[in-house]
């Protein structure tokens, strides 16, 4: 069991603290591999119900619910060759699977950040708990990287064409936004999460009303606006390409579409590229297919043979180091404009490094 993973039982409910509030509980190879060990060994428990998971901060519980994978590690396993960088997707992909197919009640509190890995760990279920200090997003254009841990599939699903709009924007939503688009299911009041917390340890999981009742009794409605912008996001971001997305923001007059554009501009052109392709393959394959395509993708993004590039090189380690080793904010994308990116550039991303036969995610459905 990782340091970082606190396991409890309160009633039927297996309960999960993520204790990494120094790094905003940021997933290691160690989390994920507890948090596997964990969901596997609760799911064939009698005396488990259900699942609850949460993160914790400096304060103590809740107020962060996990910023996403450990980029740093990342960044150093990259320049060293670790091996276990691959394992870590691979593990990762598996664990987003299980969570997405897990026979209990899985019921993650995603209270403040919610990002990139914690978007993995928790988007798999129908009891998707958000507050008034939630900001999810998908970031991860912004370190030349993708909507990974299943977010083809998820993202993918959204109305409209607002999967685009987050997955190349990296946008952050609130509880409402959440709920929009349909990547939240409930709202609660930030300082009930904690009665909340201890009042699931008493549900009756033996009747059906028991769990209706407790989500009843804590739900609210989302307070803030959504900031959604559907009518331009579905006129914008459904167009043919990642150039006429930018262009076409470009030419707009209002503010939206001004500070969209900008946004666009400090992103990987090429991932811009490779992302509005993944999201838009994504929408037609099941959840299994999706996380293969990106277990392809994501060893491409450090390991880029067709461009020649790797480590230190690649579009994901030099997105890394500006935002979270250097912090320059200044990353040197390759090429460095979206209108340079060629469809020869962003194929091969879609080329899997292994045969079907030994795929390491092949078993997933």
């Amino acid at each position: 069991m990782s340091e970082f993973l606190i396991t409890e039982v309160l009633g039927q409910v297996g309960c999960i603290t993520l204790n990494r509030p120094k790094a905003l509980n940021a997933l290691n190879l160690d989390m994920v591999r507890g948090l596997t060990a964990t969901l596997l060994a609760w799911e064939h428990d009698p005396a488990i119900a259900a699942v609850a998971i949460r993160g914790s901060n400096k304060l103590g519980h809740f107020g962060s619910f996990c910023a996403g994978g450990d980029i740093r590690f990342f960044h150093q396993a990259a320049l060293a060759g670790n091996p276990a960088l691959e394992d870590f997707f691979t593990e990762e992909y598996a664990l987003n699977h299980l969570i997405h197919h897990y026979p209990k009640p899985y019921i993650p509190f995603m209270d403040g950040i919610v990002m990139g890995g914690g978007m993995g760990i928790s988007q798999g279920t129908r009891y998707r708990i958000v507050t008034e200090n939630t900001k999810m997003a998908m970031p991860e254009t912004h370190i030349g990287l993708f909507p990974d841990v299943g977010g083809g599939y998820f993202l993918s699903r959204c109305p409209g064409s607002t999967g685009e709009w987050l997955a190349l924007t990296g946008a952050t939503l609130n509880a409402a936004g959440a709920m929009e688009l349909g990547l939240a299911d409930y709202c609660f009041h930030a300082t009930s999460l904690d009665a909340a917390w201890s009042a699931l340890g008493r549900v009756d999981f033996g009747t059906a009303q028991g769990l209706n009742a407790w989500l009843a009794a804590f739900s609210v409605a989302a307070a803030a606006a959504s900031g959604v912008e559907r009518e331009a996001i579905d006129r914008v971001f459904s167009l043919t390409t990642a150039v006429d997305v930018v262009h076409a923001l470009e030419a707009a007059p209002d503010a939206w579409s001004q500070h969209m554009a900008v946004t666009l501009r400090h992103r990987s052109p090429l991932m811009l590229h490779v992302v509005l392709e993944q999201v838009r393959r994504a929408r037609s394959m099941g959840l299994g297919e999706d996380l293969r395509m990106e277990r392809d993708m994501v060893r491409h993004c450090f390991y880029t043979a067709h461009l020649a590039r790797s480590g230190v090189a690649s579009e994901t380690v030099e997105g890394i180091r500006a935002l979270a080793v250097d912090k320059d904010q200044q990353p040197c994308w390759n090429p460095a404009r979206v209108e340079d990116v060629t469809p020869e550039m962003v194929a091969p991303f879609f080329d899997s490094p292994w045969p079907a036969c030994a795929h390491p995610l092949r078993q997933l459905v």
